[in-house]
């Protein structure tokens, strides 16, 4: 799960409650931080609805977007820019979908960590990467999409599957500089009686780390959607204005389809947002704390659900999407249909069988 998710853990069985799948919610200005991890906030009951919602979307999540990244290499129909962006993002949200056993397993049992500080920091930076990778795709499809609607011509010139596909690569590559600072920022750490627990460290706390993180993480969300719909309008207008062409209805579907995916990511984001602001105050209000808490159990829910709806939604905006997908897997029936039938019939096959009874 992305690094900045706080999910305050803890069960009845005598998990603490000041630690979650991401450092935020274990980092704090808190003076009596430590009595307060060592208290129960959440009850094994609702961790355990907590884990019934989660594991289906993990299912489900990895499913569709491993059917987005087939369709896309295997079809040649589907191997058009926009299509490129989307099976990149697919990449990143089955690698968040994958981190999440780990994260159900924190929630339960966080303390003593014993899968040592390599996979600390390194599922936490695979998370935040993750993230920033999906909301800078989100925005380069933005302005590719602006490109193709207000200005064709250059846009066939400048936007070239070539281009996309080194643009993608340098997506990945500024995703995890921002995400970097991560490997300082979260580690094993020990307290009194041997426990451990993969937490923001006391470094991240007192260095500024922490705080500049925290900005970070707020410029990637305000700073792209802001972006996002500005151009999102900007086609709207471009396409409302001209006369209809069977052209601009091909881009009024790929906006619609696009504007959603954006919804649906400030819908599944924003709780997070909200929680992370009731906590960074919740030093000075123990009712503050509690809310904000419960709001990270929330904000992990839609995280993954973020992760996991795409699929679904391309599915149910995309005639061409559909289509393709259901040739694709007609095929692959048929051709392990064949395979079968031409393992029965063939001579070498017969003859094997004889032997052997």
């Amino acid at each position: 799960m992305d690094v900045l998710e706080a999910s305050g853990a803890g069960s009845g069985a005598g998990s603490g409650a000041g630690s979650g799948s991401g450092w935020c919610g274990s980092c704090g200005n808190r003076s009596d931080w430590e009595e307060w991890e060592d208290q129960s906030l959440f009850t094994d009951t609702e961790l355990a609805v907590l884990t019934t919602l989660c594991v289906p979307l993990l299912l489900l999540g990895l499913l569709g977007n491993a059917l987005t990244i087939l369709v896309v290499w295997r079809r040649p129909q589907m191997r058009s820019t926009t299509y490129l962006y989307l099976s990149s993002m697919a990449i990143s949200d089955i690698l968040i979908l994958l981190l999440m056993p780990l994260d159900l397993y924190k929630l339960w049992r966080f303390r003593p960590w014993l899968l040592g500080d390599a996979v600390c920091k390194l599922s936490m930076f695979v998370g935040e990467c993750c993230t920033f990778s999906s909301i800078l795709h989100m925005t380069a499809l933005g302005a590719e999409r602006y490109l193709a609607v207000c200005f064709p011509l250059r846009a066939r010139l400048l936007v070239t599957r070539g281009r996309v596909r080194a643009l993608i690569a340098g997506l990945w590559g500024v995703a995890m500089l921002s995400a970097g600072p991560v490997f300082a920022l979260v580690g094993v750490e020990q307290f009194e009686g041997g426990a451990s627990e993969c937490r923001c460290t006391q470094y991240a706390l007192t260095s500024g780390l922490l705080k500049a993180m925290l900005w970070l993480s707020n410029l990637y969300f305000i700073c792209p959607l802001t972006i996002l719909s500005l151009l999102y309008g900007l086609i709207a207008r471009r396409l409302h204005l001209r006369a209809h062409t069977h052209r601009d209805k091909t881009h009024r579907q790929t906006l619609r389809m696009m504007v959603v995916i954006v919804l649906v990511f400030i819908l599944c984001w924003l709780p997070f947002h909200v929680s992370r602001t009731l906590f960074s105050v919740s030093d000075s209000s123990d009712q503050l704390y509690y809310i904000s808490q419960y709001f990270n159990l929330v904000s992990l829910v839609l995280f993954y659900v973020s992760a996991a709806v795409n699929p679904l939604l391309y599915n149910i905006m995309s005639a061409r999407y559909r289509a393709n997908v259901l040739a694709m897997l007609r095929l692959t029936v048929g051709s392990t249909d064949e395979l079968r039938h031409r393992a029965r019939t063939s001579p070498l096959t017969a003859s094997h069988s004889s032997t052997h009874f």
